[in-house]
């Protein structure tokens, strides 16, 4: 027999949770209505996730792949390579899968010698991946590519910058990467877009230069590269937008909260290359670059007086 004292607790654990909000004189109705209003938003936020979790599982497996064959084989092959192909398919389903991803344009990435692709970065560059894994199965190349600093401090993450050959970026380091005859991707906007970007595609390349330099330093063309969704698929949080602004100028750290992960139908446009003018200054040259880049983003995203703004825009920059 119960005693007096235990009669009236529930008996399960959901009647448990209804006891205790009762107990708190809190409506229960409404409390459901609250979890079936902010579970979707929650569940947004923990999307993001997934890709750390499977860049650490890439990390992992290119760890333990570099430990199986030991020196020795590392000295004779490229030992990377077999690890690569195999993250590269699991990319590759990935952006299929979820996705939807395709690429247009893939031809004019060469088989051989130097390239420099100019990418719109997202709020996670997750059309690099996939273009990345594409290039690799297709072509059999490695684009390397170039990291904000705060990338090699992460722990876990040095084998995976190592395998898929990840630089910080200085403008002669980029130039000897391409002078050695390899394809390099470059964000000009780097974090700062990634994190103050909306879905409007504004390109927030704050007058840099340096993969301009870096172009005509190594002789080689640049390939523009835009993916559509790509800022549907993630979004960075706009609310307390000038804290943010106000964290990044003091820590130059990627803060901001970014949610997302939604299968939204990707796709990225490849550019024909800009060929190597050795009458070209950097400026120029990012100019020319800067032209590509709005007018593929007004065809796709805008219309109306944001698309006679854009318009507008070019006019002036074909006359400068």
């Amino acid at each position: 027999m119960d005693t007096p004292a235990l009669q009236f607790l529930p008996t399960n654990d959901n009647s448990t949770f209804l006891w205790l909000l009762g107990k708190l004189n809190v409506d229960i109705d409404y409390a459901r209505w609250l979890g079936w209003l902010f579970t979707p938003i929650i569940i947004s936020f923990l999307l993001p996730v997934l890709i750390l979790i499977l860049l650490y599982m890439s990390s992992l497996w290119l760890f333990i792949y570099k430990y199986r064959y030991g020196l020795v084989d590392a000295y004779r092959h490229d030992f990377w390579y077999g690890a690569i192909k195999t993250l590269a398919v699991v990319w590759e389903t990935i952006g299929w899968l979820w996705h939807g991803h395709e690429i247009e344009g893939l031809e004019n990435i060469p088989i051989e010698g130097p390239a420099l692709i100019v990418y719109y970065h997202g709020a996670i560059p997750i059309d690099v991946y996939y273009l990345l894994a594409r290039v690799i199965l297709k072509k059999g190349r490695l684009v390397h590519t170039v990291g904000d600093r705060f990338l090699f401090k992460i722990p876990g993450w040095n084998v995976l910058m190592e395998a898929f050959r990840v630089i910080p970026g200085t403008v002669s380091s980029c130039s000897n990467v391409l002078k050695e005859g390899n394809i390099l991707a470059i964000a000009p906007g780097g974090v700062y877009e990634a994190q103050f970007g909306t879905q409007l595609y504004e390109v927030l390349w704050k007058k840099r230069l340096g993969f301009a330099k870096v172009a005509l330093e190594a002789q080689t063309p640049i390939i523009p590269m835009f993916t559509q969704n790509i800022r549907e698929a993630f979004r960075t949080a706009r609310w307390g937008s000038r804290f943010w602004q106000w964290l990044y100028s003091r820590t130059k750290l990627p803060l901001i909260p970014i949610y997302g992960f939604f299968p939204v139908k990707m796709k990225t446009f490849i550019g024909k290359p800009i060929p190597y003018d050795p009458e070209n200054t950097p400026e120029i040259l990012a100019a020319k670059v800067d032209i590509l880049f709005h007018g593929k983003k007004f065809f796709f995203f805008h219309f109306g007086c944001i698309y006679f703004l854009q318009h507008f825009r070019l006019q002036m920059l074909s006359k400068a």
